[in-house]
């Protein structure tokens, strides 16, 4: 009998343990790094909103200006996502993540030379381009690893260093626009410079350090390594089963339209809350510093209810209603705060926001790598992940546009709740299919 055949065979007690043992491994060995470079992912991509506190006068950038300097980046992102995450596929995770980290690194640092409004916006614009492929790729690199029933919580696992990013970066965001006049810099510049190096440093390591797919890991047992290959050739035999799509057939799939449009709402509310908060914040009348630390406080909750509810879609092997009903919390929260004057309230209205916001972001990807594989999940995913990043020029430059209209960043953000809303029907009616995920279990 082959040793695959003995896995598939072998008595619960005895998978639980090699099952176990495998996804233990595979985590403490991923998750950590993935969780570093993704930190400084989105730290480079919305420090921008901390140096708009002083970069918008110091320019004279008025909030359309700043919009579309915030926006511009997810042009960039859309136009390279797919092809960047097709190039994974074909070259390796160690190699194109560590090109990608290296050029964004860069170029985020370059960011401290903006002087007018073209360069702002031509910066911007490449950084999109350089980082295009990072979040899908590592989507994409996960379901090589994890098994359908553990995809929610180590996808929320790793997303959670998107509101790390902010309950760590925003207060030391704060305190590096103190460094204004050393060496000749200003505050903003040195934000930038700071923040984009150690993502050159880290994918220079990524290169050395991520393993491309499990067969090469030499960091598992052969044991280890049976058992997980046959986990996941079940798993993608039973997608093929029921359909095997080409990456035309994905790429033009309905289903994978609709969930672009649910992740376009998502992410409206998303980018439109990150580079507006901080402005939002200090509209309180508290220092830089002190909007730093403020300014965490929603992604401190966001953080913890995003790793229980991921583990709870998990448990109960549900995802529809773990995606639409934070969703409807998000509308709801940001349109209570745009009508809210009281700073506490309107901190606590947009703490349920963020709270909702990661809570979707945790379970939202187990939807697409449900039902896909391979090169049709590559392109699939990094489609989804470019159409809904529209909305991160969308939602951010939608805030900015009301604000100049009407002088109110709460009204931007009632108008803004209507994003998460659609998706959240969407989501409803568009269901999953469970029995296809969870094949065999």
């Amino acid at each position: 009998m082959s040793q695959t055949t003995t896995y598939a065979g072998s008595t619960g007690a005895a998978k639980s343990e090699i099952e176990t043992s495998t996804i233990r491994a595979i985590s403490w060995r991923l998750i950590p790094f993935l969780v570093l470079a993704y930190f400084f992912s989105y730290l480079d991509r919305v420090n921008l909103g901390f140096a708009a506190l002083t970069m918008n006068a110091e320019l004279k950038f008025t909030p359309l200006i700043f919009s579309w300097g915030a926006g511009i980046f997810f042009i960039g992102y859309f136009i390279f996502e797919v092809p960047s995450n097709l190039a994974l596929e074909k070259f390796g995770a160690s190699r194109w993540i560590a090109r990608i980290m290296v050029t964004w690194g860069i170029i985020s640092a370059l960011m401290a030379m903006v002087s007018g409004v073209t360069s702002f916006y031509v910066l911007r614009f490449l950084l999109g381009v350089a980082e295009a492929g990072f979040f899908p790729g590592i989507i994409l690199y996960l379901t090589y690893w994890y098994p359908a029933e553990y995809r929610a919580r180590f996808l929320a696992a790793f997303a959670i260093a998107v509101p790390i990013s902010t309950v760590i970066g925003a207060p030391i965001s704060g305190l590096l626009l103190g460094l204004d006049g050393a060496m000749g810099l200003k505050g903003w510049q040195w934000l930038f410079i700071l923040e984009g190096i150690p993502s050159v440093l880290l994918g220079i390591v990524t290169w050395f350090y991520l393993t491309d797919r499990p067969e090469k890991a030499d960091w598992l047992s052969a044991e280890q390594k049976a058992w997980l290959k046959a986990k996941l050739d079940a798993e993608i035999a039973a997608k093929q089963a029921v359909k095997h799509l080409s990456l035309g057939e994905a790429l033009s799939s309905p289903k994978v339209i609709m969930l672009s449009l649910v992740y376009f709402g998502f992410v409206g509310a998303l980018y439109g809350m990150q580079f507006w908060l901080p402005q939002i914040v200090k509209a309180f009348g508290l220092t830089n510093a002190q909007t730093g630390f403020v300014t965490a406080i929603p992604y401190v909750f966001g953080t913890i209810a995003m790793i229980l509810w991921a583990r709870h879609s998990d448990a109960t092997r549900e995802r529809v209603m773990h995606v639409g009903a934070p969703m409807i919390l998000i509308a709801i929260a940001l349109a209570i705060s745009s009508y809210l004057t009281d700073p506490t309230m309107t901190m606590v209205a947009l703490t349920f926001a963020a709270i909702g916001v990661f809570c979707v972001f945790g379970v939202f990807w187990t939807l697409p790598t449900a039902w896909l594989s391979g090169t049709a999940a590559a392109g699939a995913i990094a489609l989804i992940n470019s159409i809904g990043n529209l909305a991160g020029f969308g939602g951010p430059y939608l805030i900015g546009w009301v604000k100049e209209a009407t002088g109110q960043t709460s009204t931007g953000l009632l108008v803004l709740a209507v994003l998460p809303l659609i998706a959240s029907i969407l989501v409803f009616v568009g269901g999953h299919e469970t029995k296809h995920e969870f094949v065999g279990r």
